[in-house]
């Protein structure tokens, strides 16, 4: 054998020896451990249970003790609340013997109270048999002395009552005409002043020139051979001329003029216009005459249109549409009772604008309002209805504020005025047409005027005579003092000038003049 093998071999066995021994010991330390461990753990718990013996023995002397206190406190609660209690208890049966002694006394006031009742009551049916029996008695001694009353007067109970109720309604008539008449001198004594001095200021303030316009036009001629140039050959050039302008030519025997006569202003200036131009020129023919009346025409249109631009810039108004414009501008060719409405456009828009100024109202609105308010006018020769419904209708096309056109819609009362500024606008219209001079009417319409007022007054009864005067400004009547007294007066001319304003249209107002007088003749024989 190798000698290192051998000794690798006994290395080994040695290795081996000593792992084995020292297991062994290890095994035996391990046990002997155990086994002290075992004993001191024995040791502890003997330890524990005496100690938790000896705590369980002091906790139940505390218990003990803690018992026996509670006990005791429970006992001295028990003792105080039973004190508190009998205290109670006979403070509650003392209250109850005041209450008892309380209620016996109410008991016996009310006892008192009733019988005191009882013989009031007995008193006082007695008092009313008595009242009975004397209300029986009056009534037989009014029944009697009705029957004297009746024998006496000759009227019966009826014909006493109808002849009482006349008397009172005389009374009652004379009592509503005093305060009719009380109220309109307060409204006068307040509302005069004010107006008269605003109103004069406003027209104060607008100088309007006032020329009246004819429903013709007058065109001179340089000599008169030139009307048979004018006339033409078998009448040609006066038919082109009446043809394209829809105006007539009178040519009589007026030295060197000649006569346009037509309803539509604007068809008589576009004539006009062209008749001076071809008078002008010279050249005279059907060709030279349309073209001459397109030259006219829209020089005229020209003209419109300058018109409305200068009623904007003098009544300082902003932002109309141009539209609006050009209508205004055709108001200028436009009369109403031979007022040119265009200016009395403008003249309603200016006073507006005063008047608006001294009430403290939006005073560039008023005078928007007073300028447009007649704007209908210019279109009612080509659509149909009232003007105030064609401006209303205008207005609203172009976007017009509100209060504008409500102010259009009521200047002629067709709708009541809701706001200040169409209050404004009826007062300036009305200030504007019944100046002196504004307007003019013709005859048939003037003797129509004056017969329906006389004809409104003699309606009424007890009125003897009616007579219009001052140009038909006030209508005076004379009445039959036996009919209509002193008191009736007032009504009758409070209904006379009703009537008048709900039945005919005229500019201004009109005086409603009563006269009652009353004669006594005698003769000495």
């Amino acid at each position: 054998m190798d000698p290192i093998i051998a000794i690798v071999l006994i290395l080994v066995a040695l290795i081996a020896g000593a792992a084995v021994g020292g297991f062994m010991a290890y095994k035996k330390g391990v046990a002997a451990g155990v086994e002290q461990r075992k004993r001191e753990a024995e040791a502890v718990v003997g330890s524990a249970e005496k100690q938790a013996e000896r705590i369980v023995a002091d906790a139940e002397k505390d218990a003990d003790a803690k018992k026996k206190s509670a006990l005791v406190e429970a006992k001295d609660e028990i003792h105080k609340l039973r004190s508190e209690a009998d205290k109670e208890i006979k403070d509650r049966r003392a209250e109850l013997s005041r209450q008892e002694r309380r209620m016996q006394q109410k008991e016996e006031n009310l006892d008192k109270k009733t019988d005191n009742l009882e013989k009031k009551e007995e008193t006082l049916n007695q008092k009313i048999k008595s009242a009975d029996e004397k209300l029986k008695e009056a009534e037989q001694i009014k029944k009697s002395e009705m029957d004297v009353l009746e024998r006496i007067s000759e009227f019966t109970k009826d014909q006493a009552k109808e002849y009482i109720l006349s008397k009172l309604e005389d009374d009652l008539v004379h009592e509503k005409a005093v305060k009719i008449a009380a109220y309109e001198q307060q409204l006068k004594d307040e509302c005069n002043e004010k107006a008269r001095n605003q109103i004069s200021l406003a027209i104060a303030k607008v100088a309007a020139d006032q020329v009246s316009e004819a429903a013709v036009s007058v065109v001179p001629l340089p000599n008169d051979e030139m009307k048979g140039r004018i006339i033409g050959r078998e009448g040609r050039n006066i038919r082109t001329l009446e043809t394209l302008t829809g105006v007539d030519l009178i040519i009589d025997d007026t030295p060197e003029a000649i006569t346009l006569s037509c309803f539509d202003q604007i068809r008589r200036e576009v004539a006009r216009i062209a008749l001076e131009k071809l008078i002008a020129d010279g050249r005279i023919h059907p060709a030279r005459i349309e073209e001459m009346v397109d030259k006219a025409r829209r020089e005229v249109e020209y003209r419109i249109k300058q018109e409305g631009e200068r009623a904007v810039i003098e009544t300082n108004v902003h932002g109309i549409n141009h539209e609006l414009i050009k209508l205004l501008g055709r108001l200028k060719f436009r009369t109403s009772y031979r007022q040119n409405v265009l200016d009395h456009s403008i003249e309603v828009a200016k006073l507006c604008g005063v008047l608006a100024a001294e009430l403290g109202v939006d005073a560039n609105m008023a005078r928007r309002a007073g300028l447009l308010h007649d704007i209908g006018k210019a279109l009612t020769s080509e659509i149909e209805g009232s003007h105030v419904q064609i401006g209303v209708d205008v207005c609203k096309k172009y976007n017009e504020n509100a209060v504008v056109i409500h102010a259009v819609e009521a200047h002629h009362n067709d709708v009541d005025p809701k706001t200040v500024i169409a209050c404004i606008v009826q007062a300036a219209d009305a200030i504007s047409a019944a100046r002196p001079a504004a307007r003019s009417e013709n005859y048939e319409s003037y003797i129509k005027r004056l017969q329906k007022l006389e004809e409104i007054a003699t309606s009424y009864n007890g009125v003897e005579k009616c007579f219009a005067v001052q140009a038909g400004r006030e209508v005076r009547i004379m009445v039959v003092p036996e009919i209509i007294n002193d008191e009736k007066m007032v009504l009758v001319a409070r209904q006379i000038a009703q009537q008048i304003e709900a039945e005919m249209e005229y500019p201004g107002q009109i005086k409603v003049n009563l006269i009652r007088e009353s004669r006594v003749t005698d003769y000495a024989k």
